[in-house]
């Protein structure tokens, strides 16, 4: 199943995760497949013969409608993207919380790391939080990007920084970042509010030096964690073949990464990572070996 949409209130990803998860409970427990592949069952035909349908299109709107075909084209070679996978073995949402630790804030922190051995400097990131305690909410912008993941990611390549230093630095980076989350998720975050700002003076057609300040740096690395396990039947753990690698999203800067990650119950995490073909200097493969590597390294920190 593939779905295609533009984030809005009624498409969002916690939505569509929702209708995949009751999409797959219905064919694994009302439709399911045979041996080879083919749905249970037979078919049965009862349509009438379909009918072709005469459109007549202005030449103007034909020319309009195959130049955007070659735009969406152009978008669509554009794009790059790997999907990795970790297994509980290696690691997973059981094994982070046996760390006493957040699994999306230890995720977040190895984004910060492995970004910067593959770009060699920080950028501003982006993490999408749920705002869904209010009415009509949607999203709040969490930004990883701290002083204090900052000083994590320099003490994880600063050879003569102690095992215990490095630890103590990425717990303080987690705790960080958890508090940010709740914060926006609590209605307390900084983005919508400077958005508001934005759309005030836009209607009031006067520029703010604050703003185009404030609002000029690009998000080189956006970020979201995608829901799953939503519906009360789905058990990922005791039903594995429920389990899917979720869905992703492009960067955001022509030079940046995407970045989606779905942990799928207690054993699995998958990552979405995305980048442009065009780029010269990212690579979505190399990053993925970059987010592989600074999470196992993080891991190798709590070991005895």
């Amino acid at each position: 199943m593939t779905i295609n949409s533009e984030n809005c209130t009624r498409a969002d990803a916690p939505i569509m995760s929702h209708l995949g998860e009751y999409i797959s409970l219905d064919e694994f427990f009302l439709l399911g497949y045979t041996e080879d592949g083919h749905c249970k069952g037979e078919p049965e035909f009862n349509l009438r013969p379909p009918s072709r349908l005469q459109w007549d299109i202005p030449e103007k709107c034909v020319a309009i409608i195959e130049s955007c075909q070659e735009k969406a084209e152009d978008l669509i070679k554009d794009l790059d993207l790997h999907i990795l996978y970790f297994f509980f073995s290696l690691l997973g949402k059981g094994a982070i919380k046996k760390m006493k630790l957040s699994p999306d804030g230890f995720v977040q922190m190895g984004l910060q790391l492995a970004y910067f051995k593959d770009q060699g400097h920080f950028s501003l990131t982006y993490e999408s939080s749920m705002t869904r305690l209010f009415r009509e909410g949607r999203t709040e912008t969490v930004r990883p990007c701290t002083m204090y993941s900052c000083a994590f990611v320099r003490a994880m390549l600063n050879p003569s920084s102690t095992k215990s230093e490095k630890k103590e630095l990425m717990l303080k980076a987690v705790e960080t970042h958890v508090t940010g989350f709740k914060k926006a998720m609590s209605g307390e975050g900084v983005d919508r509010h400077l958005f508001g700002l934005y759309v005030v003076s836009k209607y009031l057609e006067q520029d703010s030096p604050f703003l185009i300040e404030a609002l000029k740096e690009p998000w080189k690395l956006s970020t979201s964690q995608t829901a799953t396990q939503q519906l009360t039947k789905t058990n990922y753990d005791k039903m594995p073949g429920l389990r899917t690698a979720g869905g992703g999203f492009g960067p955001v800067a022509d030079d940046g990464y995407g970045v989606s990650y779905i942990i799928s119950g207690e054993e699995v995490i998958y990552f979405h990572v995305t980048c442009k073909v065009s780029s010269q200097r990212t690579d979505c493969k190399r990053f993925s070996e970059r987010i592989k590597e600074s999470l196992k390294e993080m891991k190798a920190l709590f070991d005895d």
